[in-house]
Order: C-alpha cells, then structure tokens, then sequence
C-alpha cells in the first residue's frame, strides 16, 4: 500500500508542473490587439457614421487591457458595418455587437474589468458594456450621453471607461435624439427606428509619426 502511495506522489508532482508550466503559457500569451500601436498609450479612433464622425482618444495607460481588446476589433475590421442598437437619450449610446440584421458579430474572449482605472462614467467618454458578471465585456461599447455616477464602481464593480469623445460630440448628440421603438422580434427597448450605422472604425497614426 505504501509503494502504491509513494508512486502516486510521484506522479503527481510532475503532472502539477507541467498544468503549472501550460497556465504560466496561457498567463504570458499576449492579449489581442497589445500589438497594435504598442508604443501609443492615447490611441485615436475614427469611427464614421451614416450621421457623422466621431474620434475618439482611448487611454491605454489607465485601460490597458480594454483599449488592446477594442483595438483588435477596430484592426480587424470588425466593427465596421455595425449598428448603434440602443440609444437611451440623456443616458447612453451603445453600438459595436450586431450589424443591420442584427445579427451578432464574432467575438473573442471576455475581458478584465478594469472599472477601478480612476477613469468616470462621465459625459462623452467611452466605456464596455457588459453583463451581469462583471468580467463579461467583450466587444461592445458605450458613449455616456450625461455624467452616469451610477455605473462607477463603488461596492460594486463598475463598467470600464477607457477613452473620451475628443470631436464628433454634435454627432453623438444627434444619435441620442433619434426616434426608438420596441424592436418587432427581439422586443428590445431603446432600438432606433431608423438603422444608425457605424459605416466604419479607423485607428489613426501614432501622434509621434
């Protein structure tokens, strides 16, 4: 019984180095989109719309792990062709997850919160939508239409502010005052009558260039 026990302990050890061994390779994989702009820590975005332009500056050092995630799907052409589907005037505008058929848009794997960045849910900046759990951001985003105290983390997670509005603020405005409707089929709230396209997501030179 005793060697039985003592082959076992030897077993076991090598087989907990080598699960080690695969997380530490896991843990050092770089995330998608840390390539992009790696020296950049204030990325700027151009994001046109069927009503206008809007750039946005993302804050790579206080979101590193948000602005990698959405630089990957703004790289890769992702977000292009995509609808603003909920618009809640005075509240937010939240695009990025489906097209004009709503159909949902690939997406890679959920991301860190990093709502504790210092950075507020404040009046034309940019923030991840999520769901219930907290570390269930992936691809789609938000533009706060009034200061959102209430999505600031407290005792709470928050939701991740990760850049700000630097022009296009009268195109957010215009957004936000669309007219919405309970969508027939999916009997979402807040959906826009007529379809707000994101024709397109540009990442523009780094400032330095």
């Amino acid at each position: 019984m005793r060697t039985i026990d003592i082959i076992s302990n030897k077993l076991f050890l090598p087989i907990c180095l080598i699960l080690l061994s695969k997380i530490a390779l896991v843990n050092a994989a770089p995330q998608p989109g840390a390539e992009i702009q790696p020296d950049e820590l204030f990325p700027v975005v151009e994001m046109h719309t069927v009503v206008g332009k809007i750039v946005v500056e993302l804050d790579r050092y206080k979101a590193p792990i948000t602005v990698n995630n959405f630089l990957y799907y703004v790289n890769n052409g992702s977000y292009d062709g995509t609808i603003f589907h909920r618009v809640e005037k005075e509240f937010v505008v939240q695009g990025g997850g489906y097209d004009k058929n709503m159909a949902e848009r690939d997406r890679i794997k959920p991301i860190f919160n990093e709502s504790g960045n210092g950075l507020k849910n404040e009046m034309f900046t940019i923030a991840m939508a999520r769901e219930k759990d907290p570390h269930s951001a992936m691809r789609q985003f938000y533009f706060n239409m009034t200061d959102n105290e209430g999505l600031d983390p407290g005792k709470q997670w928050g939701y991740t502010v990760f850049g700000n509005v630097i022009e296009g603020e009268e195109v957010l405005e215009l957004i936000s005052a669309v007219e919405v409707h309970i969508h027939p089929q999916l009997h979402w709230e807040n959906v826009p009558v007529r379809t707000i396209l994101l024709k397109r997501a540009v990442l523009l030179p780094p400032k330095n260039d």
